[in-house]
């Protein structure tokens, strides 16, 4: 899977957390990226790649039902991504962090009776683009 990301303007482990996020596969997106935060853990990217193997983490936890679990991941996803400016790697942050608190906010109006995944698309992420993410 990575190698079809190799040679191109990101790393590909990067490229590749954004390709399994987008088709769902939200466990694989957080193994793609664990690669690259665990050679830059206590580096200037450490808290951003862990801040997307989080919101991956939460995506997981809502496909199995988990919603006080999702929702304690949306918080240190943007805990974690508060720390860095509205572009960062080509994210748009600031997009990002309204998705995290749209979901976050489903989530604690319903007071954790629904889980919004069972009615609502999950968002598209891509470096160098917005994010795209239906209203819940």
């Amino acid at each position: 899977m990575i190698e079809s990301f190799q040679g191109r303007d990101y790393d590909a482990h990067y490229l590749g957390f954004f390709d399994c996020f987008n088709r769902q596969l939200f466990y694989e997106a957080h193994d793609v990226l664990e690669d690259l935060w665990l050679a830059d853990k206590q580096g200037p990217n450490g808290d951003f790649y862990k801040g997307l193997i989080q919101l991956a983490g939460a995506f997981v936890h809502l496909q199995k039902n988990r919603l006080r679990p999702a929702a304690a991941l949306f918080k240190l996803t943007r805990a974690n991504l508060a720390k860095y400016p509205a572009r960062h790697e080509g994210l748009a942050l600031r997009e990002m962090a309204q998705v995290i608190e749209t979901w976050l906010g489903a989530l604690e109006t319903g007071d954790f009776a629904m889980n919004p995944l069972a009615t609502t698309a999950t968002p598209q992420l891509c470096p160098e683009s917005p994010v795209k993410s239906p209203a819940l």
